[in-house]
């Protein structure tokens, strides 16, 4: 409202003026029945008025059933009051207001948030991971010591990072992934999410042409398209990305891919399409995003040399804590060639200035202290049994009536029914869902070559090796139930 001021007849007109405005909120629920209002001092000061002005508007309210008051106590919301309460607005017409380029693109993607559905007994949602691994007692000392630190001043922080963040992460990089490269090319982000946003308004300008994996991780997909690039779905097998399927006419900005563990397939790429891809990558003009989001999880395989390793120059590195930690903690970071360390960090700073200080700090603690590689033997060992746990499970329940892909590493597995098609896939979820089963479809994540069978990729990072057991006996009851299977995997 600003500063308010004035004789008596001034105050009463700002005292109506409070008085219709508490209505409002009262009546559009933003103060709910039962809520306390803010104290008459606090308002006032707020306001910059008077506190008897304040308190004229609050006797109106009390005296037309808006508001309860004590002496000594807080004005509170009576019982009576609430969503349509007299008084209310007419709803306006709603006006159609100029968007740019980008924002009508951004509104036609079919983006959906990761609402929770409590009433789920069994969530095999992927991505998620379980909060009883969060290192809770570690990560609470680590905050608590970077809060402590003695500083001279708050003040913004370099927006590429916190250097003793970066100095640690170049370490762990070197050890764990064999990357070798200088702390200034590292640029901290808020998850792997923003890296991508950042390549995309780097390199890509509106009709570039940006290569991405069929299936590929939608959000990726969508950053690309958002920037107005023209999409080259190219297609993965049960090795990776088919380098012999890209285009090899005209210049690509970029190509994004999930060497060390195709999303949600779960292929590794070989070495020989890995040299094959820079080799095209060179051709076209085109840099590399090389996004490995789950690189610490292998079982099966020993991990193949990140395409960073073997070039520095076309090869943008992504990595995030988001699997090892959580997503909540949006943390992140980019390897990025040397030419481009200027422009992405000026990009950076013009996202948001900087990723959070403290939680840069706590994460270096960590690193440094050698707790987060314990940490994550810790997780890799937990999602070994979790993911044998499921993987047992499906087999028990299904027998041959499915294919199971991408166990050898990360945090999922794709499950492909043979004998439910593609077009049953929604009458499956929704069946699931209604038994308390969530699971999710795979067919989102293509966007040319869409399968002709129901395939549901299955988080398991998120859920006890019982809980997995007994939730894929359920799902079984209920793709059984559908009749779709001609029979289980134990009958005739």
């Amino acid at each position: 409202m600003g500063q308010l001021s004035g004789g008596r007849s001034q105050r009463t007109g700002t005292a109506r003026r409070i008085y219709l405005e508490l209505q409002e909120q009262i009546g559009a629920g933003v103060y709910a029945p039962g809520d306390r209002l803010p104290s008459s001092r606090a308002l006032a000061e707020e306001l910059g008025v008077s506190r008897t002005t304040v308190t004229a508007a609050f006797d109106q309210l009390v005296s037309e059933g808006y508001v309860i008051s004590h002496q000594g106590s807080a004005s509170i919301v009576s019982d009576m009051a609430g969503p349509g309460t007299r008084h209310s607005r007419q709803a306006e017409p709603r006006l159609e207001w100029p968007m740019s380029d980008y924002a009508a693109r951004l509104m036609e993607l079919p983006i959906h948030y990761a609402e929770r559905r409590p009433a789920l007994e069994f969530d095999f949602r992927y991505g998620d991971i379980a909060a009883a691994d969060f290192p809770t007692l570690l990560w609470r000392r680590a905050m608590n010591a970077a809060l402590l630190r003695r500083r001279d001043s708050l003040s913004y922080e370099h927006p590429a990072g916190s250097a003793a963040l970066k100095q640690q992460l170049q370490g762990y990089l070197w050890r764990v992934r064999g990357i070798r490269c200088d702390a200034d090319q590292i640029v901290v982000v808020s998850g792997s999410q923003q890296a991508l946003d950042l390549c995309a308004r780097v390199l890509v300008d509106r009709g570039d042409r940006v290569i991405v994996e069929e299936p590929c991780y939608a959000m990726a997909r969508n950053v690309m398209v958002a920037a107005g690039a023209e999409i080259v779905a190219a297609p993965c097998d049960h090795a990776g990305l088919v380098v012999g399927h890209l285009p090899s006419r005209g210049k690509s900005a970029l190509a994004y891919v999930t060497p060390s563990h195709q999303f949600p397939l779960g292929g590794v790429l070989p070495q020989s399409r890995r040299d094959a891809l820079l080799q095209w990558a060179y051709a076209v003009g085109a840099y590399i995003i090389e996004d490995d989001y789950d690189g610490e999880y292998r079982y099966d395989v020993k991990p193949i040399p990140p395409l960073f390793q073997v070039d520095r120059d076309r090869v943008i590195y992504v990595g995030t804590v988001s699997k090892t930690l959580s997503p909540a903690l949006r943390l992140g970071y980019l390897v990025v060639p040397r030419p481009l360390i200027e422009v992405f960090t000026r990009c950076k700073q013009i996202a948001d200035r900087h990723s959070p200080s403290l939680e840069q700090e706590a994460l270096a603690i960590l690193l440094e202290a050698g707790s987060y590689e314990r940490h994550v033997r810790r997780m890799r060992r937990s999602n070994a049994e979790r993911r044998a746990a499921l993987v047992s499970a499906l087999t028990s329940s299904f027998g041959e009536q499915i294919e199971i892909v991408g166990t050898s590493a990360g945090l999922h597995v794709v499950v492909w029914f043979h004998e439910i098609s593609a077009q049953h896939e929604t009458r499956l979820i929704e069946t699931a869902g209604a038994a308390g089963i969530g699971i999710y479809p795979v067919s989102p994540l293509y966007l040319e070559r869409k399968p002709d069978r129901a395939g549901m990729v299955l988080g398991y990072a998120s859920l006890t090796p019982d809980e997995l057991r007994r939730g894929t006996e359920k799902l079984a009851s209920v793709v059984y139930g559908l009749g779709e299977l001609s029979c289980g995997p134990n009958d005739g």
